[in-house]
């Protein structure tokens, strides 16, 4: 199957059946009706939106907007978004009005749901946006919407959130011809929807990695993928009837795409077969322009000539580009056959559409460069308007020319202007990607630290001798000192700098839960907040967590009370001051240093990698106080 009729009908796939959506039946309700719904309370119109989106068109319109102007003056900002979001279910559905409402109807949703505390929604709503502009081909606008999405869905641990976002990630990119990377997140979405259970999703999953196998030309993985699909289907999803037609299409455009022209002649029939007895053989007829291709690349041209006119007929000529590869095989097929006067036809009949497709990216290009550069232009574009309005007045040859200009002028500032977005777009994209990345890898760096200290705990659970075990617990709080600044630079916005106010208070209660001392012990971080890089921020915090263990070990024997400050200043970014004290027994003069003496060690090769000097004072318990230098920090 050629590229451009593939990418129409994987945008076909992920729309859940949106190829059998128009040819639903519509029923038209009176007026009647329709002042019945509405006399309803809010909630009830809402029901009623839900439950008729895909077959009533005739009152839908002014229920819709109807129910949203009485949303909007309850000033419930969910309930606003969820009356936008059945109005834009309807636009999906019936795709009988412009991409434009779709997505102003989903962008509507989403401004409605960021005013509200439902964060499961707005990650919802970002893909659904993401979803429309891929219906309109926006690539770019949706990738942005669904890192956006990821990024909630992780929060929320939302496994099937998180999958249908990958999920269609991955798809955004099989549009953009970049299979590997739509493999990528293919394989990051399966496993979540294997978590869930959620086999439907998971069925049509599999049709999206047959059709990135095949433009990677991974042809064996693509019929791989295609039986699994059909084993999935069979076991677990039996009433997923139109996965399994479209499977047999998938398998049929590998085989195509593989020159096994027999192999896919059978599926593209086998498809069509199930297609007939689920809908009949009128509205099947789009899944004859398949067979006729097969039967072209056979060269048996009666029977591909046969099925192609089928398809052709069941085709909408507003699916401009699968229309003009139907007129081209069928042109091709009189050719062979020796028919010059329908191939004559059939070429202008695809000069004709090609000539349709030109001019209504022409009225795109001059409508949309007219938009864009409306701002800062708005005179000239009246005088402009103004001068061709006396133009028409004279000859209609002077009008046709001056309106040629006029488009190519709006052309190549177009062009110019995409150049320039495309760029932008590309740039912010992949600083997207690598930003999620990023927080990817620290997201696993810090669950490896866990999986370290969990491995610790196991070890000293099973010692007896007590120093030893003090010291296997030191080691855990080290690893989870760690572990929190990975967690902060995944969970934040800033990947490059940890918040060290929040971070003292997170290790705290770590280490006061390890020791039993929440009771007893209260730690005060009296300061300012303070953001350091993570080259400073590990070091430091090591210290922070070796003071913190050793005040709770030793300065409050016996089940006493007591309190422990931290405080940390910066001047002129090259000077940190730490300063950490307990009100803790303190340590006599000549006192023997107990435990092992590592934690003491450890804190003094980090104050000197750190550029730094450390003083303590143990005359009203115990006070370290450090400088840093780090400017000079090694």
């Amino acid at each position: 199957m050629t590229p451009t009729r593939s990418t129409v009908l994987i945008l076909l796939f992920y729309l859940f059946n949106q190829t059998f959506a128009n040819a639903q039946k519509s029923d038209h309700y009176s007026e009647e009706v329709k002042d019945s719904v509405l006399a309803q309370p809010i909630d009830s119109v809402l029901t009623w939106l839900h439950k008729h989106y895909d077959h009533e068109i005739g009152i839908f319109l002014e229920v819709a907007e109807t129910g949203i102007e009485r949303a909007e003056k309850t000033k419930n900002f969910e309930l606003i978004g969820d009356f936008h979001t059945a109005f834009a279910d309807w636009y999906g559905y019936h795709g009988i009005y412009s991409k434009d409402s779709l997505v102003k109807q989903s962008k509507l949703a989403l401004k409605a749901y960021k005013k509200t505390e439902n964060e499961s929604k707005v990650g919802y709503a970002h893909r659904a946006l993401a979803l429309d502009y891929l219906q309109s081909r926006k690539i770019k606008e949706a990738e942005s919407e669904l890192f956006s999405a990821i990024q909630i869905f992780e929060k929320l641990k939302d496994e099937v959130g998180l999958a249908s976002a990958y999920r269609t990630l991955g798809i955004s990119y099989n549009l953009t011809k970049e299979p590997k990377k739509a493999i990528i997140y293919f394989d990051k979405a399966a496993p979540h929807f294997i978590k869930a259970e959620d086999y439907n999703r998971l069925s049509y999953l599999y049709l999206n990695y047959i059709e990135a196998y095949t433009q990677n030309k991974e042809f064996q993985k693509a019929y791989d993928i295609a039986n699994k699909c059909l084993r999935l289907v069979k076991e677990k999803v039996p009433d997923e009837v139109f996965v399994e037609i479209r499977t047999y299409m998938g398998r049929g455009h590998v085989s195509l795409a593989a020159e096994n022209y027999e192999m896919a002649l059978a599926d593209y029939q086998k498809a069509h077969e199930l297609c007939v007895i689920q809908i009949g053989e009128k509205r099947a007829a789009t899944y004859q322009a398949e067979i006729g291709q097969a039967y072209l690349k056979l060269k048996n041209y009666p029977l591909a000539l046969e099925n192609l006119l089928a398809g052709l007929a069941a085709y909408d000529p507003k699916q401009a580009e699968t229309f003009v590869f139907l007129l081209q095989d069928i042109a091709e097929c009189y050719e062979a056959m020796g028919d010059s006067k329908n191939a004559l036809l059939f070429h202008k009949k695809l000069y004709e559409a090609n000539k349709n497709i030109y001019e209504g990216r022409i009225a795109t290009l001059e409508s949309e460069a007219l938009a864009k550069y409306e701002s800062g232009k708005k005179d000239q574009a009246i005088s402009e308007q103004k001068e061709l309005l006396d133009q028409k007045s004279k000859t209609q040859t002077i009008a046709i020319a001056s309106a040629g200009i006029l488009a190519l002028l709006l052309s190549g500032l177009f062009i110019s202007f995409r150049k320039n977005q495309k760029a932008k777009n590309e740039i912010s994209a992949k600083n997207t990607e690598n930003e999620l990345l990023l927080k990817e890898i620290h997201h696993r760096v810090k669950n490896n630290l866990e999986l370290v200290k969990s491995l610790i705990a196991l070890q000293s659970a099973q010692l007896e001798d007590s120093a030893t075990k003090d010291a296997m617990i030191a080691s855990q709080n080290r690893v989870q000192s760690m572990g929190i600044i990975h967690q902060k630079l995944y969970q934040g916005t800033n990947l490059g700098s940890i918040e060290m106010k929040d971070y003292f208070l997170n290790l705290g209660e770590g280490i006061l839960d390890t020791y039993g001392a929440e009771d007893k012990v209260k730690i005060e971080c009296a300061m300012e907040n303070l953001e350091l890089d993570v080259d400073t921020a590990v070091p430091i915090g090591l210290i922070v967590n070796e003071l913190l263990t050793n005040a709770l070990k030793y300065a409050f024997p016996d089940g006493r009370t007591g309190q422990i400050s931290i405080q940390m200043s910066r001047e002129d970014d090259k000077i940190l001051r730490l300063h950490i004290a307990d009100n803790g027994i303190g340590q006599a003069p000549n006192q023997k240093v107990k435990g092992t003496g590592f934690g003491s060690q450890l804190v003094r090769l980090l104050t000197q990698q750190l550029n730094g000097h450390m003083n303590q004072n143990t005359e009203k318990g115990t006070i370290f106080s450090f400088e840093f230098n780090l400017d000079q920090a090694a």
